[in-house]
This record gives structure tokens, C-alpha cells and sequence, in this order.
């Protein structure tokens, strides 16, 4: 295998394997490659499969391991120019959809535009500065005929006044589906700047439905002070059973009520500002913050009543792994759970294969998972 010279100023580094990616050759040396190439920083790695004949299943176990961990890492991956039986290979594995592949070494070192986060992008702005643009145009939408009054909320009709908040159904539903789509830019923004975390569609249609019952509880309670308390006290007997494990999604959470109720406000240019400024927020504060370590519980199950401890803390000590021992039991075979810490570019599989020791070890089986939240 061949690599060429890293790229100080792209921090790209070309690896060209010249045999066939198959098991028992070069495949797994290939996927050991990309892994180590991976921990030491490099950004961009390039496979130029132009001297490979062609590989099997381990082969594209190797090319995929490594698609996977770019994307963990929010890094990139290109395979370049694979012949006919190693694309249909990838083709018979639905990969080539998957797979970024290109024709040549320099299409490869193209800096690839993020289209997706360039259309987010355009859409945040345009729908940011049309509703700041109907603001500044109409300040006063959907208050009209609103005066303080003497013992009033600041903005409540006053005593008499016949405005009624549904006499324009028309009007609230366009503030409705002004919050709605606040709520998908801002969700699919901060999706987009999630990349170290698995998917999450529950909390993404969460964002966008809390977004438009902040818009709604405005329009409800209008400048009543007995539909305030009354939405306040219907609100306190709800409870969410299901925990958020990122403090930024729970901020996001709060910041989007308060665009939904700007927008049940008729409060639009607020609206608009506050979402051009979170969009914007969300990439710059990701400038700032460095990769999270993973947090895992890891099963470990002996092949008899003896555990090799000793192997498994030596493979924790040597991987710089954290890990804390949560339960312990003995039968026919022993069983040991351990919480572990993890640094984002640790492979679970080359750490399963560690611990597994080819069969040596005294390991039967090794298992991974997220650990479970009360």
C-alpha cells in the first residue's frame, strides 16, 4: 500500500492500496489504516482504488467502517476511480449512493461545497429578513385598536374594546405557519451541527411543535389575564418523561418557544431577528467547542466463571479509556458491565477485537451500548 505525502494546508493524506481488498490480505490492514489515519487528525482521507483488482466483503467492510467514522468525526472520506468488479461490488451493497466516489485524483481534492448547509443557509435568510421586512412594514399587525389601559397588561385591549384575537382565522394561521417554519430552520440548523450524536426525530419534531404551541398559546391567550393563568396551570400538570442529554438542545428548546411566541404576537421583525441570530449563533459556537467524549456501557461476557480482568483493564489502560465497573455476575460463565468513556475517534469494533483477543482471551463475547438515562 502506498500513501502519498499529507497535505499541510488541506490536511488530506491519500492512501492507494495496489492488491485486492480481500480477507486474509490487505483489507484489513486497509480499514486498520484509516482508522490510524483518522486518530492522528487528518481531515480528509482519500482511497485511490485504482490499483485494486478488485475485493469482497471484508474489503467493503473496510471502505464503509471508514465512511462511518468520517461521519462520526464530521470529517471526509473519497474513494477514487474502482473498477468495474469492485463498483459492482459496491453497487450489488447499495453503497454507491452511500459512498462519496469520483473519477479522479483531482476531483477528489476538490474542497466539496456543503450544498445542504449552503440551502439552509439561504432559506434561514430569506424567511429571517421577509419577516423582519413585514415587521418594519407593518408594526403594528395584528395589534390594532391596542391600547394599555388601567389595570392591563402593556398591550391589552382596554375595557369595551370589541377586538376579539379570532376574528381574523386567516391572519392566525399565518402566524402559525410563521412558527412552524422558524421551528424547521432553526431544527434544521442545529441538526446539521449535531454530527457527534446519533439522530434524534423525536427531539427534532419536538423543536418545531413546541415552536408553534408557543405561537398558539399567544393567540389563545390574547390579552386575557384568565387565559394566561389558565394555560399556565393546564401546562404544569405536564410532564416529560423523556430526558435531554445535551444542555444545547434544552436551550434550543426554550429560544424556540420564545420565536413561536413572538410570531403568535404578531411580533414578526422579533421573530425574524431572533431567527437570523440563533442560525448564526449555532455555527459560530461550533467553531469554539472541541469533539465530546462518548459515554458507553459495555458488556463483557468470559468464556467460563473466570473473567480476565486483567486483559480487559490493560485494554482500557492502553486505549486511554475511563471506565468505572457497574455490575459483576458469576454462573456458568462471568459477566462484568463496565461505564466507559470514550474519545470520539475510539473504534468500538477495534476495541471489541482488543478485548475479543482472537479467541485467547477468555472472552466470548463483547457488547456495546448507550447507557440508560433515569
Amino acid at each position: 500500500m502506498t500513501t502519498s505525502e499529507p497535505n499541510a494546508k488541506s490536511n488530506r493524506l491519500v492512501l492507494s492500496p495496489q492488491e485486492p481488498l480481500v480477507a486474509g490480505g490487505r483489507a484489513e490492514e486497509l480499514e486498520r489504516r484509516i482508522q490510524e489515519v483518522f486518530k492522528s487528525g487528518y481531515e480528509h482521507v482519500v482511497i485511490d482504488l485504482r490499483g485494486v483488482p478488485n475485493a469482497d466483503s471484508t474489503g467493503v467492510r473496510a471502505l464503509v467502517r471508514g465512511h462511518t467514522s468520517a461521519q462520526r468525526l464530521n470529517r471526509r472520506f473519497t474513494l477514487v476511480s474502482p473498477n468495474l468488479p469492485v463498483r459492482e461490488l459496491l453497487e450489488l451493497s447499495l453503497l454507491t449512493n452511500v459512498l462519496e466516489i469520483v473519477d479522479s485524483l483531482v476531483e477528489a481534492k476538490t474542497q466539496a461545497i456543503p450544498w445542504d448547509r449552503v440551502w439552509s443557509g439561504l432559506a434561514v435568510a430569506f424567511v429571517g429578513l421577509a419577516l423582519v421586512g413585514v415587521g418594519v412594514t407593518w408594526p403594528d399587525l395584528g395589534l390594532e385598536g391596542v391600547s394599555p389601559g388601567e389595570g392591563s397588561f402593556p398591550g391589552q385591549a382596554p375595557a369595551g374594546s370589541a377586538t376579539n384575537v379570532l376574528a381574523h382565522p386567516l391572519f392566525e394561521l399565518g402566524k402559525l405557519i410563521a412558527a412552524a417554519i422558524v421551528g424547521m430552520l432553526v431544527t434544521v440548523v442545529h441538526r446539521q451541527y449535531r454530527t457527534e450524536r446519533t439522530a434524534n426525530p423525536g427531539l427534532d419534531q419536538a423543536q418545531v411543535l413546541l415552536c408553534i404551541a408557543g405561537a398558539l398559546m399567544m393567540i389563545i391567550i390574547g390579552n386575557s389575564v384568565a387565559r394566561a393563568f389558565g394555560i399556565a396551570g393546564a401546562a404544569s400538570i405536564i410532564r416529560f418523561r423523556t430526558p435531554v442529554e445535551d444542555a444545547r438542545d434544552i436551550t434550543i428548546l426554550f429560544i424556540l418557544m420564545g420565536l413561536g411566541m413572538a410570531a403568535g404576537l404578531g411580533a414578526l421583525a422579533v421573530a425574524g431577528m431572533g431567527t437570523l441570530f440563533l442560525c448564526a449563533m449555532i455555527p459560530i459556537l461550533n467553531l469554539f467547542s472541541s469533539e465530546r467524549p462518548r459515554t458507553m456501557m459495555v458488556e463483557i461476557i468470559s468464556e467460563d466463571r473466570h473473567f480476565p480482568t486483567a486483559h480487559v483493564h490493560q485494554v482500557f489502560a492502553v486505549n486511554g479509556i475511563l471506565f468505572e465497573p457497574r455490575e459483576v455476575s458469576q454462573g456458568d460463565e462471568a459477566t462484568a458491565k463496565y461505564l466507559t468513556t470514550l474519545k470520539p475517534t475510539d473504534s468500538l469494533e477495534d476495541l471489541s477485537v482488543q478485548l475479543l483477543g482472537d479467541g485467547k482471551k477468555g472472552i466470548k463475547n463483547v457488547s456495546w451500548s448507550p447507557p440508560k438515562r433515569g
